[in-house]
């Protein structure tokens, strides 16, 4: 997929928000690559609509239009002075009647594969997965109390033979 520009995300969300809404979207839409756990976000104070490239790339043009609509929802009831959040009928009403999704697809793919070292007790054989790298000279196994050792670690994608 490819990547979309500034000026295409200003396009693409005016475009859907007089073909849904019919109306003008005259505030600022950008990307923001640091939101992690979600699509897009409304920020009111500012009226800016935040969106997460990582949905595009990975989900597909479909996925991010059905965000940027649901954002769209959060906009302009907020400036229409109705109830934009989530639990308001107002809300609710309008991601209805545009046919808008009110959850955007779970964890991105890529986003599963967060655990990077594989620890094994050397006592009852439990297995430990972690994002970050642990002293094994200072932990142990919370089961029996067991050292550790290191099974698998993706960072230098090294591997060793579990005991």
């Amino acid at each position: 997929m490819l990547p979309m520009c500034q000026r295409d995300l200003e396009a693409l969300t005016n475009e859907l928000s007089s073909q849904f809404f019919n109306k003008e979207f005259n505030d600022k839409v950008q990307f923001n690559p640091r939101l992690r756990t979600t699509g897009g976000r409304y920020i009111p104070a500012k009226r800016v609509i935040e969106l997460n490239p990582k949905y595009f790339g990975e989900l597909g043009y479909e996925e991010f239009v059905g965000i940027i609509k649901h954002e769209l929802c959060h906009y302009h009831l907020h400036i229409e002075g109705k109830g934009y959040q989530h639990r308001d009928a107002d809300f609710k009403q309008l991601l209805k009647m545009t046919n808008s999704p009110r959850h955007c697809t779970p964890p991105l793919p890529s986003m599963e594969n967060d655990l990077k070292h594989l620890y094994k007790c050397k006592n009852c054989g439990h297995l430990y997965e972690r994002k970050r790298r642990i002293n094994m000279k200072r932990y142990r196994c919370g089961k029996c109390k067991g050292m550790l050792t290191l099974v698998r670690s993706t960072l230098n994608n090294s591997y060793n033979s579990i005991d």
